[in-house]
């Protein structure tokens, strides 16, 4: 009993602050350096020379079913969050219409609500890290429905109110992306996880595609965009009560086999060891890059290729719908192809290369950059041509969701995970996808300087899309560096987890190149005996 009434009083309880540093257990042992199969094993995640049972690694003490209830709850939800935060994009042309505004004000619109949800992330990540998630994750939820709904109903001479209500859906969703990784850790781990991370983040690219054919399809059904933004907040409410009745709150770091009780740090202890971990610093740094693409692409795809299809007039409401449609599509698909062949590639590669996930993710930046370029300047001669060129390039840019979400949660310690995913938030949507559409539109319209032709339009909006090429290059060369600490970050994380070392050694990173990671990680493993009771060779 005593176990069961401290998992009840867990979201209560006050993380260690200051005082003395917990000493590590003198039971921590290392393996020789000619111990080459468990140094890879180690690597690549395979590892099972530990103390974690089966049911630890599915499901835990919550069960395998619950677990996998539980995901599949987290799932519709996240499948809910990127359909809601891309239905505007696919009435973006209808929005600008009724409350008269440029394309920079346009993209204020997806940049008010990246700023808020960026804002918030930390202060969820701090409250994921200490108290209850799946209360948190259920308000978190409900706000967000309740201001989503309420955007659709703001008359157009109050952009200024409609830009306020799409900032405050980004609390709602803060709380929601900062803490349900983490929860699918604490009940999967190794390839079980990855799996599990891979239907979670499939839902990035095939929500934002259904936003894009549900927003636009229901407001030319219904006969005004509004209707648009009332489909998403009847399924949120849904969501909350799934919440509520399925989804548990596991105990931190149980999937991953820690024999000792885990203490919070303080959030400055915590920012610290997470400003020094060399691959989570350098896999955020990658995927600001990819946020930034993504977000540009999102908002101003469709848009750019309604104004290809188009002569110089209006796009009509029914070819936007069409577009839409096809684009939606695009994403559907290129998204559930790349994010399952990324997840499952990097499973694979990394039985024999430890740095598989990052070297992924670079494949798949670099990869991209090729059929985005020759799909902007295709556009207006063969839009097939560039529908496909589309299809390739996303594929490519899909490689990393899961893996980048990965590497986050095994080279973190379970008590900082959701303070990572903040961290991860704020980073990537400050520099990414917060500034791209607003970056795009505001140099888009500096190269219309004013005309109104839709030709005009096309191509200023051309040149300022191809900017994301630059960038998809510069993340590949963040996730290539990113390979270099992988190894050492994922071994000391993995040693803390299990009460090897205390939860203050992660503060002697240093983010200094390494030589050799496999060497990094033998040289920090300094005793004598072996796990095995022999002395070290």
């Amino acid at each position: 009993m005593a176990g069961s009434t401290d998992d009840m009083l867990e979201p209560f309880l006050p993380p260690e602050e200051n005082g003395a540093l917990p000493t590590a257990p003198k039971s921590f042992k290392t393996r020789s350096r000619n111990d080459k199969v468990r140094i890879a094993d180690i690597a690549s995640g395979s590892d099972i020379d530990v103390t974690t049972s089966s049911a630890v690694m599915q499901g835990g003490t919550i069960g395998t079913t619950r677990a996998y209830i539980a995901v599949a709850v987290m799932v519709y939800i996240n499948l809910l969050n990127y359909m809601d935060r891309f239905t505007l994009a696919g009435v973006l042309i209808d929005i600008q219409a009724f409350y008269g505004i440029s394309n920079s004000n346009a993209g204020l619109l997806q940049t008010s609500f990246i700023l808020s949800y960026m804002v918030l992330a930390p202060l969820f990540g701090y409250l994921g890290d200490r108290y209850n998630r799946k209360l948190i994750m259920a308000a978190g939820i409900l706000f967000w429905a309740g201001t989503t709904l309420a955007g659709s109903f703001i008359p157009k001479e109050y952009f200024g109110l409609f830009l306020a209500m799409r900032a405050l859906v980004g609390i709602g969703e803060a709380s929601y992306s900062t803490i349900a990784p983490t929860i699918i850790a604490d009940m999967f781990t190794k390839d079980k996880r990855t799996t599990m991370l891979t239907f979670f983040y499939v839902d990035t690219p095939v929500g934002s595609g259904l936003g894009f054919i549900v927003g636009t399809n229901v407001a030319k059904l219904l006969g005004a965009w509004q209707w648009a933004l009332r489909v998403t907040p009847i399924l949120g409410v849904v969501a909350v009560i799934l919440i509520l009745l399925f989804v548990p709150n596991p105990p931190r770091g149980e999937a991953d086999g820690g024999d000792t009780k885990l203490t919070n740090t303080s959030f400055l202890t915590d920012l610290k060891a997470l400003c020094k971990n060399g691959s989570f610093m350098l896999d955020t740094a990658g995927f600001t890059c990819v946020s930034f693409v993504t977000g540009a692409l999102a908002l101003w795809a469709p848009s750019f290729f309604a104004y290809a299809s188009t002569d110089g007039h209006k796009p009509t409401k029914e070819l936007q719908a069409n577009i839409a449609l096809i684009f939606g599509g695009i994403t559907c698909a290129a998204g559930v192809i790349g994010t399952v062949a990324g997840a499952e590639w990097g499973k694979r590669w990394k039985r024999t290369e430890p740095a598989a996930d990052p070297l992924v993710c670079a494949i798949g930046m670099l990869g991209c950059t090729p059929f985005l370029f020759f799909a902007l300047l295709l556009a207006k001669s063969n839009i097939i041509a560039t529908y496909i060129l589309v299809l390739i390039g996303e594929i490519f840019l899909c490689l990393n969701w899961t893996l980048v979400a990965d590497i986050v949660l095994y080279v973190v310690i379970p008590t900082r995970r959701s303070t990572a995913e903040a961290v991860q938030i704020v980073l990537c949507h400050l520099l990414g996808d917060a500034g791209s559409p607003y970056l795009i539109g505001i140099v888009s319209d500096a190269i219309a300087k004013g005309h109104d032709n839709y030709i005009i339009k096309y191509q200023s909006l051309k040149y300022a899309l191809l900017i994301n090429t630059f960038v998809c290059v510069i993340g590949g060369a963040f996730f290539l560096w990113c390979t270099f600490f992988i190894v050492r970050d994922r071994a000391r994380a993995d040693r803390i987890t299990r009460g090897e070392e205390s939860e203050h050694s992660d503060l002697d990173n240093s983010l200094v190149l390494p030589v050799d990671p496999l060497d990094c990680y033998l040289n920090e493993t300094d005793t004598d005996t072996l796990v095995d009771g022999n002395p070290r060779t």
